[in-house]
């Protein structure tokens, strides 16, 4: 994973923007972090993406233009992998026993993310890891004991 860094001047971000949003369609951004810095008349937003390792053009080429999906084998170290792999099996479980698709629950990207934040979150957070899930609410408790 890589790490770059964009600021978009908040008075005239008409550059800014353009250059961020190039390369997210370029690149194979796996999160994003912001911050407004407040400077008066030089004020701007700070963006951090983190990237994973292939760039626009093999990304295109390797899923036929289609969204490529991401290896968290090689994203996660091997300690964190073996966590959201049993995470992923708990999900399975909770999705079969109440006819849901496992998607619904939490989405890998999700997972992947309690794996990696999980030693500074505590189980009410967990919930924030995505508040447009519905099911983080019910399922996050269970899923945070693991």
């Amino acid at each position: 994973m890589r790490f770059h860094f964009f600021t978009v001047d908040a008075l005239a971000p008409a550059a800014g923007a353009n250059e961020l949003n190039a390369f997210c369609a370029q690149h194979r951004v796996a999160a994003v972090d912001k911050q407004f810095i407040a400077q008066g008349a030089h004020s701007y937003w700070l963006f951090c993406l983190t990237t994973v390792e292939a760039d626009g053009a093999e990304r295109a080429a390797a899923s036929g233009g289609k969204r490529a999906r991401i290896d968290y084998r090689e994203v996660l170290s091997e300690g964190d992998f073996a966590v959201y792999a049993e995470l992923r099996e708990l999900r399975k479980t909770i999705a079969e026993h109440d006819g849901l698709p496992i998607y619904a629950l939490f989405t890998n990207e999700q997972l992947a993310e309690m794996v990696t934040v999980r030693s500074t979150i505590s189980r009410k957070a967990n919930v924030q890891i995505n508040r447009r899930q519905p099911a983080a609410t019910r399922y996050g408790a269970r899923a945070a004991r693991r």
